[in-house]
């Protein structure tokens, strides 16, 4: 029985072919390209709404340096809310559970602005390692501290992410479990537990949402560190 409620974080083999890479190239065959027309369907108008406002959000504290990735930071603030909400379906697969899969997303862009703020301002950069008017004692100490923090920066990203999301997806399955065993023995505990069922899955739609957007948002705040 535990392993069956872990089976649905397994990526999916047809014929001996992972089914992954279906699934991470699903989003962009759902989404609209936008049009030369004067006047676009509501699709477009809500799509073009969302990633202008969020742009906005995410962008208004940097400066022009960092606007160069607006394009990178909005189109994988929507490649994750889809992949994860996609996830909720029955029957699919979520690849954002997948450690791996979110590390891959985390470590070259974390290090990425490491790297900017690395060339940029160099001497601005390595000061966040030491803290102004540190005790002379403290000083290998914190510094040793900070490096240790600055490199668990995406582990923590890729974990987030991943305990998140799967723990969203086995309360759903322990609760949709326990109404199907509750149902012909005490009809009204299985009512109940049906209604919470239902919340945890509207629960789980705002959670699909908010960690793709603190993802993103934790990124953002990296690379302000370092422009």
């Amino acid at each position: 029985m535990t392993l069956s409620f872990f089976d649905q974080f397994m990526s999916p083999i047809f014929l001996g072919i992972p089914l992954i890479a279906l699934a991470l190239a699903l989003p962009w065959a759902l989404f609209p390209k936008p049009t030369t027309r004067w006047l676009n369907c509501r699709l477009l108008t809500l799509q073009s709404w969302f990633i202008n406002n969020f742009t906005q959000q995410i962008f208004q504290p940097l400066n022009m340096g960092g606007h160069k990735w607006a394009l990178l930071l909005a189109s994988l603030m929507v490649f994750l809310i889809t992949l994860n909400l996609l996830g909720l379906l029955p029957y699919t697969f979520t690849p954002t559970t997948q450690l791996s899969l979110n590390l891959a997303f985390a470590v070259p862009l974390w290090l990425a602005t490491v790297i900017i703020g690395m060339r940029n301002q160099p001497t601005h950069a390595l000061g966040h390692l030491l803290p102004e008017g540190t005790p002379t004692l403290l000083i290998p100490v914190l510094i040793i501290i900070e490096t240790i923090s600055l490199f668990i920066r995406p582990l923590a990203l890729g974990v987030r992410l991943t305990a998140n999301l799967t723990a969203g997806h086995l309360l759903i399955q322990l609760t949709s479990t326990a109404t199907f065993v509750l149902l012909p023995l005490m009809p009204p505990v299985a009512s109940l537990t049906a209604l919470l069922l239902l919340a945890l899955s509207l629960l789980e739609v705002a959670v699909a949402m908010i960690q793709a957007y603190v993802f993103v948002l934790l990124l953002s705040l990296y690379l302000q560190e370092n422009i």
